[in-house]
C-alpha cells in the first residue's frame, strides 16, 4: 500500500475522538494542579493557608501560558487552578480541543516544574461558552470558589494551629456556612473581610500598555516608549463587578 493511502487510513483512528469548538462559541480553559496538596504541604512546605511564593509561581505560570502562542486576553488564578479566556478570533489548531488541552497542560507543567525545582503536573479542560453572559458567569463562578476555599482554609488552619487534628477541624467545619465560619474567625481576632484581596478573590493577569523611559541614540535624548506587558492585578473586583471587569478584555482584544 502506498504510504499516503496507509497514512490516511490510520489517521481515522487517531482522530476518531477529536472535537472542535465552533467558531461562534467563546473558549475558556481551566487547568488544575495534580496532587498539589502533597506538593505544597509535604514536599515544598509552603505556609498555610496562603504563601506569596506559591502565588507568584502560579501567576508566573499564567504569564507563560498567555505567551505560548494562543490569543489569550485574560488569565485568572486562585489556589492551584488557572482559568484562561481566549479572544473570539483565536483559531489556533483550528480550535481542536485535544491540541489546546495537551499544549497548555504541557506548558503549565513544564513552567511550574522548572520554577519550583520539582516535578509538577497540570490537567487541562476546554470550556466552550455560548455567549458573553456565560463567559462572565464562568469567571464569577471560579471567583466564588476562590472565596469559599479561602474562608474554609483560614478556618481550618486556625483550628489546626490551636491544636486540633485534621479530622477534628474538618468535623467542626463540616456543613457550616459562611456566617459560622466568619464568626469563628472573629472570635479569634481575624477579620476575614480585611485579609488581602488576592487571597479571597484570586489574581487577574492581562496585557497592559506600559510607558518606559528609553534613550534615542540618534537624537541623543530621552524618550518615552510604550510597551505591551503582562500585568498582575492583586485587587480584582468581586461579584457582579467582576463580570464586567472580565468582559472588557473581550472588547479590548
Amino acid at each position: 500500500m502506498h504510504f499516503d493511502d496507509f497514512d490516511k487510513e490510520m489517521r481515522v483512528f487517531e482522530e476518531s475522538l477529536d472535537q472542535y469548538v465552533p467558531q461562534d462559541q467563546y473558549i475558556a480553559v481551566r487547568l488544575d494542579g495534580r496532587s498539589f496538596t502533597r506538593l505544597t504541604k509535604r514536599v515544598c512546605k509552603f505556609k498555610a493557608p496562603f504563601d506569596e511564593k506559591f502565588r507568584d509561581l502560579m501567576t508566573d505560570t499564567v504569564k507563560s501560558l498567555m505567551e505560548s502562542g494562543f490569543k489569550i486576553v485574560y488569565g485568572y488564578t486562585e489556589s492551584d487552578e488557572i482559568s484562561l479566556l481566549f479572544h473570539p478570533s483565536d483559531n489556533t489548531f483550528s480550535r481542536k480541543t485535544r491540541k489546546i488541552n495537551t499544549t497548555l497542560a504541557g506548558e503549565a507543567s513544564a513552567t511550574f516544574s522548572l520554577k519550583i525545582g520539582q516535578i509538577a503536573t497540570f490537567d487541562s479542560r476546554v470550556v466552550p461558552l455560548p455567549n458573553k453572559k456565560r463567559v462572565g458567569d464562568y469567571f464569577r463562578w471560579r471567583q466564588e470558589d476562590s472565596y469559599r476555599n479561602a474562608l474554609n482554609g483560614y478556618c481550618y488552619w486556625t483550628l489546626r494551629d490551636e491544636g486540633k487534628t485534621a479530622s477534628q477541624a474538618s468535623r467542626i467545619l463540616n456543613g457550616k456556612g459562611p456566617k459560622f465560619k466568619k464568626e469563628l474567625l472573629d472570635e479569634r481576632g481575624i477579620d476575614f473581610d480585611s485579609v488581602p484581596a488576592w487571597q479571597r478573590y484570586g489574581c487577574g493577569i492581562f496585557f497592559k500598555e506600559i510607558e518606559r523611559e528609553g534613550f534615542n541614540p540618534i537624537k541623543n535624548e530621552k524618550v518615552i516608549a510604550k510597551r505591551r506587558e503582562l500585568f498582575v492585578d492583586y485587587e480584582i473586583p468581586y461579584g457582579v463587578e467582576y463580570k464586567d471587569y472580565v468582559l472588557k478584555f473581550l472588547d479590548d482584544g
